[in-house]
């Protein structure tokens, strides 16, 4: 089974779940971290987890890759809005000049609730 493999599951409010969490983790056990504004990047995924009713998403923990290296990534927020994510993402993009959509942050979601 391929560890990057992903379910969503509505019925306990997971979309881009992982369907092997442990061997997916594996693979990423000795990657190095760098910052979201590192040159090449990738961004592959963004684990946000919440609670029903909570009005935020936390950031559990995003991944990347530069080339064919994975990396943990570290971004400039630990939490983000649940109505105004997207627009809080790009005002910290902003801030550190990146460009969002082109490290593929929005392509990469994952969320519990």
């Amino acid at each position: 089974m391929n560890a990057f493999a992903m379910t969503d599951r509505p019925d306990v409010g997971e979309t881009n779940g992982l369907v092997n969490g442990q061997a997916y983790h594996d693979e990423f056990k000795n990657a190095r971290t760098v910052d979201w504004t590192e040159k090449g990047l990738k961004i592959t995924r963004l684990r946000l987890l919440s609670d029903p009713g909570f009005p935020a998403w936390d950031v559990s923990y995003c991944h990347g890759m530069i080339g064919n290296e994975m990396v943990y990534v570290d971004l400039p927020f630990s939490q983000l809005g649940k109505r105004t994510m997207m627009k809080d993402i790009i005002w910290y993009a902003k801030k550190d000049k990146v460009y969002a959509k082109g490290i593929g942050i929005f392509d990469a979601l994952s969320k519990l609730c």
